[in-house]
């Protein structure tokens, strides 16, 4: 197993707060979406669910989000297939899942995405959110495999990643809240529209399927 790594973040720092869904390339959809909330870099924060590259028009430009100051990611599925692949292994797996685009480019920009790929692999697989008002706000890719949550918790990274049998359970009725936190916010699992089960958010709503791009205000 190899442990999910934990990031925390002080919400008092930042004016708003916001969480998007799974982006997929589709960062000129984000810009528009920001634009319509006016979201302001200079005071507010974006927090991202995970899965940026990968099957839309600007994987790279979404990629790039990382160096951002006002943003912040979990790692997604996506971002691990692709680190995968970038170390040789399990390339087919990335190719099947839209990694195509990385092939297809030009050398300077190939290595540009590859270097962001390599920063990809520090992300938090769990990310925590401690709000001015108080609230305690997890956020991960997938799911937080345990019914209880705490900072620092083991967990296998693989699963906060990949794991469905929670909202699938949800979807036929079975769901309950995760202690420990306030809120719990998921990306991984296109729905429509985003869903709520107890404290626990789903919010990729499939843009990049034709979908739209879910924002949250958290803060």
């Amino acid at each position: 197993m190899t442990p999910a790594l934990y990031q925390r973040i002080n919400g008092s720092l930042y004016h708003r707060i916001f969480v998007v869904g799974d982006l997929h390339g589709c960062l000129s959809l984000l810009g528009h979406e920001l634009a319509k909330i006016a979201f302001d870099p200079q005071r507010d924060l974006l927090l991202s669910v995970g899965d940026l590259a990968d099957r839309g028009p600007d994987s790279v430009g979404c990629l790039r989000l990382i160096n951002e100051p006002w943003f912040s990611c979990v790692r997604g599925n996506h971002e691990q297939m692709a680190i995968d692949a970038i170390h040789e292994e399990n390339v087919s797996r990335w190719l099947r899942n839209g990694g195509d685009w990385f092939y297809a480019l030009e050398d300077e920009i190939q290595e540009q995405a590859k270097a962001l790929i390599l920063q990809a692999d520090k992300l938090p697989h769990v990310l925590e959110l401690n709000t001015r008002e108080g609230k305690r706000i997890v956020i991960a890719h997938a799911d937080y495999v345990s019914d209880e949550y705490v900072f620092g918790k083991p967990l296998d990274s693989y699963e906060t990643i990949w794991n469905r049998d929670r909202i699938n359970s949800a979807l036929a009725g079975r769901y309950g809240p995760i202690s420990g936190a306030d809120a719990f916010y998921f990306g991984h699992t296109p729905v429509e529209p985003a869903l709520q089960f107890a404290n626990l958010f789903y919010i990729d709503t499939g843009a990049v399927f034709g979908g739209y791009l879910t924002i949250r205000q958290l803060q």
